[in-house]
């Protein structure tokens, strides 16, 4: 789902730019800079194309996550609700910013549920951490009333949903703050990069100087400048930056191309007996970068997968069995194996997550395969490799 696949002038005169003056940290230096400013320009893009009131670009996806966290005020032992299939960097900050997760089903839209939301709402829920997955949304109408109904703080990570939409409306911008990867797989990137946006100031300024060891970015003396709070440092670098302003500023090319080739693919593929399709939100919404099918059980989805792989045919997820996404494989978080001491490792957590159940859950990914929406192919290339898909499966049907 990369746009890296669409690498060409525009990154190269981007980074040059900054190159030619040898500024690479994002702050400050403005008159050797020569007006060069990537990472501000980049968070402008997001801005515009997001429609959100403030961007911040920082150095990934997961501290985009942990500046979410820190501009919602999560921290030591408030139970927060989240997605046991998600990458793992979205529950990593959580646990880390001292948190306690709670993990609840999701369905086949592949994200957490109004219904499994409030299902999992003890007296010390505090936030839901809401991960729109592979590209598309969550169902936010009914979601957004659950949040308000029992007054939780509602957080989303649109790690891979950037170009993703609800009723008009982007991914991010329904509860606190969004957060963004702009990493290498990613439909726009950065190398490494991620963007946190919000419509409130003060959860921005608190982001802000919270990426960068507190520094409030004010006066033209940054060694005086005031810190108001404790930070990290999670900057994003202006080489990083200077790639991502050019990717954002084709993001809707790419974002249509990518729509086109699912479309292309899903009209083969659906003509494959008993196959069925993600339940989207919002369809029209959908950023394009995954073809997510479910096939009729666990046994059929296992061969098939076999069967695709044997067959040379690539590009794919079974996320059932994949490492980093789904919690079935997470046996370092369940036995929560840290470096150093945490506040759950003291608190405990009302969930056992060694014995934990998500039938529902692990119903949906045992028969869920994801393919990538390849953005360089041509029209006859998307039809022929879903023809190639399409034979590897009846072969196990």
């Amino acid at each position: 789902m990369a746009g890296r696949e669409w690498f060409g002038d525009e990154e190269r005169r981007e980074v040059l730019d900054v190159l030619e003056t040898g500024i690479l940290f994002r702050y400050g230096h403005d008159a050797e800079r020569q007006n060069h400013w990537k990472a501000r320009d980049l968070e402008k893009e997001v801005e515009k194309f997001t429609g959100a009131n403030y961007a911040l670009a920082v150095s990934s996806g997961s501290t985009a996550v942990a500046c979410a966290l820190a501009a919602s005020g999560i921290g030591y032992g408030d139970e927060v609700i989240c997605t046991p299939f998600t990458f793992l960097a979205t529950n990593e900050e959580l646990i880390y910013s001292g948190a306690i997760p709670i993990f609840a089903e999701i369905d086949e839209n592949l994200c957490l549920t109004a219904e499994s939301i409030e299902n999992a709402i003890t007296p010390n829920t505090k936030a839901v951490l809401l991960v729109h997955m592979c590209g598309a949304s969550a169902d936010m109408d009914k979601i957004m009333a659950v949040c308000e109904k029992y007054n939780l703080l509602l957080i989303e990570d649109c790690g891979q949903a950037l170009g993703a939409f609800y009723k008009g409306r982007s991914v991010g911008l329904f509860g606190t703050c969004g957060a963004f990867s702009f990493d290498f797989f990613k439909i726009t990137t950065c190398g490494e990069g991620g963007l946190f946006i919000t419509n409130v100031v003060s959860r921005y300024e608190t982001a802000a100087c919270y990426s960068d060891h507190g520094h409030t970015h004010q006066g033209s003396n940054r060694g005086m400048e005031p810190h108001p709070i404790l930070g990290r440092n999670f900057r994003l670098g202006e080489l990083n930056a200077a790639v991502g302003l050019a990717q954002m500023r084709k993001i809707n090319d790419i974002r249509n191309r990518k729509k086109r080739n699912k479309a292309l693919m899903v009209e083969v593929l659906e003509t494959i007996p008993d196959i069925s399709w993600r339940a989207y939100a919002d369809i029209d919404g959908d950023s394009g970068t995954f073809v997510n099918f479910f096939l009729p059980s666990r046994e059929i989805t296992s061969a098939a997968v076999q069967q695709l792989r044997q067959d040379g045919v690539g590009g794919f997820d079974y996320w059932y069995e994949n490492m980093y996404h789904f919690i079935n494989q997470w046996d370092h978080l369940k036995n929560m194996k840290t470096p150093y001491k945490l506040p759950i490792h003291e608190l405990g957590s009302s969930q056992d997550y060694i014995n934990l159940q998500l039938p529902q859950s692990d119903q949906v990914l045992s028969r869920l395969i994801s393919f990538g929406t390849k953005l360089a192919y041509s029209e006859s290339d998307c039809v022929n490799f879903a023809e190639q898909i399409k034979s590897s499966i009846l072969k196990v049907m």
